[in-house]
């Protein structure tokens, strides 16, 4: 499908992506380079990272891949520094991070629970805390016009109620929560944008093939929008809408 954006459009923008190797982030990392930008991925698994990295680079994509747990702030913390000292700043932090399973509430166990939470919602925070300093308007490599941006993916799970999914729902509503309250407190006082994205059911991802009913997966998309999944492309195609808007000025009639 062609982009409906100029191919150059984050054209000298640096990205670190979170679960930016596979799925969902995978595709991110993809279109955010396709259209200017340098792209950074971390993960825990390094053949993925390296597998994602040498797809990129085949590309003529200029990028890095980073083993590392965004549950520990001492990866978090190496990872963007590293992140800068490769590209020299950083503009763009996206957490794609994920952790999923389908268990019933009764036969998950309090770890199980903190895993995930520690993954999603634990992990999203600590990433924005460690990449602010490099974030904020006048951090370094930035100029004082602007700061940068921050996309969290979250999903559509916990907008109502989802069978076996009680700990993801959870972590995922945290994240829209913290998604609201940096955008309010870092976009006053730092001047970084941040924004979140939450898919519904996405074909070829895992979360397809795993956790939706068969006849979901079979075709059955009767009760869906559209009367289809959506795919991966159509999220990298709002990110990179969210990540291209300029910077929002106070009393501009505009916003």
């Amino acid at each position: 499908m062609e982009s409906p954006f100029k191919p150059d459009i984050l054209r000298g923008k640096v990205a670190l992506l979170t679960g930016g190797g596979s799925g969902i982030g995978f595709e991110l990392s993809t279109q955010f380079g396709k259209h200017g930008a340098s792209i950074a991925i971390m993960g825990r698994r390094k053949n993925v990272i390296h597998d994602a990295v040498s797809v990129l680079q085949s590309l003529g994509i200029p990028a890095v891949g980073f083993e590392g747990d965004v549950r520990k702030p001492e990866d978090a913390r190496r990872v963007v520094e590293a992140t800068v000292e490769k590209f020299g700043k950083l503009d763009i932090l996206v957490n794609a991070a994920a952790g999923n399973f389908l268990v019933p509430a009764e036969d998950l166990s309090p770890n199980g629970f903190k895993t995930v939470m520690d993954i999603d919602s634990v992990g999203t925070f600590t990433m924005c805390h460690q990449a602010l300093k490099y974030l904020k308007k006048g951090g370094p490599g930035k100029d004082s016009s602007t700061g940068g941006f921050i996309l969290n993916i979250s999903a559509t799970l916990h907008y109502t109620a989802s069978w076996y999914q009680i700990h993801v729902s959870a972590a995922k509503a945290a994240v829209d929560a913290l998604t609201r309250n940096l955008a309010l407190e870092w976009g006053t006082d730092h001047d970084i944008r941040v924004n979140g994205i939450a898919p519904g059911p996405i074909g070829d991802t895992t979360g397809m093939s795993k956790l939706l009913p068969k006849e979901i997966n079979d075709g059955g998309y009767e009760t869906m929008p559209l009367y289809k999944v959506g795919e991966k492309w159509d999220i990298a195609m709002a990110a990179i809408y969210l990540a291209s808007v300029a910077g929002y000025k106070r009393n501009d009639p505009h916003c």
